[in-house]
């Protein structure tokens, strides 16, 4: 199974570690792309506070970020798994998971990044500030530049197996799968549902969204969940208590939309 998750806006400091080694991060294919992107982002922050707050969509009161992106090539890294934090990544818990959970976390969860294409929990990066969403001067709007890279690396990062993804829409647009591994993706959408006047109402709300995402990942984790297709993955997670709807696509080589329901977050 590989875990397909969004990065988190806020970052964890990057401490005093040893500083980033790009050669040393998974998915080498991506490196001449990392390359780029990290170069030019460091050039903006270096070069012009304002320009870099206005690209980077930052306020005054981030101003911050902007002199952290600068200082990316001899900033203290570490483990991705550190340094992305918020409330999807608070619900999944790397830092208390079971052995063998954590092993499995290792090997299935994939982090999607503007600045780094993709990266393992395990690679080591510094703190910094970046969106998918951001335009930078020489790449462009970075969604559609790492479209290209993905497309080289995703398939054979994907294996064979059942591909979960749970990425929002930003950076699910920097690599969408197609053909045969569309047809064993699985892409979550997470419902919240209350009653209004005793009719019920379903509507997608970021904090259920975020947190319910993070728990099911670590509930399959702890479980020992091995599912390797989407019609796995529904049967597993109802196992597991979840609320789950959904319909094999009309057509091979689709992605499966589930539908996960909660009225609440049991934390």
């Amino acid at each position: 199974m590989l875990v397909l998750l969004p990065p988190s806006e806020g970052k964890a400091a990057g401490g005093s570690g040893a500083p980033l080694k790009p050669e040393a991060l998974s998915l080498p294919g991506l490196a001449p792309a990392r390359a780029a992107v990290l170069e030019e982002l460091v050039e903006l922050c270096a070069a012009d506070e304002l320009k870099a707050r206005e690209v980077l969509g930052l306020s005054e009161g981030l101003r911050g970020e902007v002199a952290k992106n600068a200082e990316l090539r001899t900033a203290g890294a570490r483990p991705a798994g550190e340094i992305y934090t918020g409330v999807l990544y608070d619900a999944l818990g790397l830092a208390d998971l079971p052995a063998a959970a954590r092993a499995s976390a290792e090997e299935a969860l994939l982090v999607f990044s503007g600045l780094w294409g993709a990266v393992r929990i395990t690679d080591r990066i510094p703190s910094y500030r970046c969106s998918m969403g951001v335009k930078l001067p020489g790449p462009g709007a970075l969604g559609a530049y790492w479209r290209g890279p993905m497309a080289e690396v995703m398939p054979e990062a994907a294996g064979d197996g059942l591909v979960l993804d749970l990425r929002s829409a930003a950076y699910g647009a920097a690599w969408k799968p197609k053909g045969e591994v569309a047809g064993r993706t699985a892409t979550v959408r997470v419902l919240h549902s209350q009653l209004v006047d005793g009719v019920e109402k379903r509507s997608v709300v970021s904090h259920f969204n975020k947190a319910t995402k993070g728990r099911l990942v670590r509930d399959l984790l702890t479980a020992g969940a091995a599912p390797t297709s989407p019609a796995e993955l529904v049967t597993a997670l109802r196992d597991l208590g979840y609320v789950v709807e959904a319909e094999a696509p009309a057509k091979p080589a689709k992605a499966w939309s589930l539908d996960v329901v909660v009225t609440q977050i049991h934390h």
